[in-house]
């Protein structure tokens, strides 16, 4: 619980100017209309919030569930137990991330708002519902993302310390996390981008029904195959470096506390 919260404050707060930037490239009224540079942190306290007890469900699942299913099957299925583990670990974690996830990115597109008056907003016209608003679209974007990340981080680490015979390093560990965070940020984009719009999308809209396919299929239709890699690049630069810190911190937290 205090590796992963730890992990998760860290990189949160170090890479917020970055996704800020790709927010606002994704949001529907453009990267200019929804702040520019502009208030590059606004948002930043509901992330504060949320980063902790996000990041310590996500590991506190992910590595009970590994546990068990380590336990009963054959090393040939390690990465099937990973994908298993670190899906039901972002099943759960969403359940913390998605009401912090709205209310960063309405004030991220709406830097003139304070964080609060973004909540007290949505909770006053949508309710409670409205900060899940998009917990579909999260999720289904964050286990593709992760079946693609864990078992990669988990086999990068296992053929390093194969190659020099002994354990990695967290710095090892860290540097496999940027590269498997980049990889899976780049595969996983046009979900992010559907997952952002329907975050964003007024009240009543189509796309606030949260039918991610529609979503996918407005943004392919308007902008073509850019819209759906919009904001790409500080994606995959925010995440393979919030896989080294994120994955790094972990690391190194859970050796030094256990």
């Amino acid at each position: 619980l205090k590796a992963g919260g730890v992990a998760g404050v860290c990189v949160d707060l170090i890479l917020f100017p970055l996704d800020t930037v790709k927010t606002r490239l994704q949001s529907p009224q453009g990267f200019r209309k929804a702040g520019g540079f502009r208030g590059i942190y606004a948002g930043v306290p509901s992330t504060a919030i949320g980063s902790f007890p996000n990041a310590a469900a996500f590991f506190i699942t992910y590595e009970n569930v590994k546990s068990v299913l380590h336990h009963e099957s054959s090393s040939y299925l390690s990465p099937a137990t990973h994908m298993v583990a670190a899906s039901l670990g972002e099943v759960v974690a969403c359940l913390i991330r998605v009401p912090s996830e709205v209310v960063k990115q309405r004030a991220q597109v709406s830097p003139s708002s304070s964080t609060l008056q973004i909540l007290s907003h949505t909770l006053y016209h949508e309710g409670v519902q409205g900060l899940y608003r998009g917990y579909k679209s999260t999720v289904l974007r964050e286990i593709p993302f992760s079946l693609v990340q864990f078992p990669l981080w988990e086999s990068l680490k296992d053929l390093w310390s194969w190659k020099q015979g002994h354990v990695v390093d967290s710095w090892q560990s860290a540097v496999c996390g940027a590269f498997a965070g980049g990889f899976a940020a780049a595969v996983t984009t046009p979900l992010d981008v559907a997952k952002t719009r329907i975050m964003l999308a007024k009240a009543g809209s189509s796309n606030a029904r949260g039918n991610v396919l529609a979503a996918l299929g407005d943004i392919w239709r308007t902008q073509g195959l850019s819209g759906l890699f919009a904001g790409v690049v500080p994606r995959m630069a925010g995440i393979s470096l919030g896989g080294f810190i994120f994955l790094g911190t972990y690391e190194k937290t859970r050796q030094l506390l256990l």
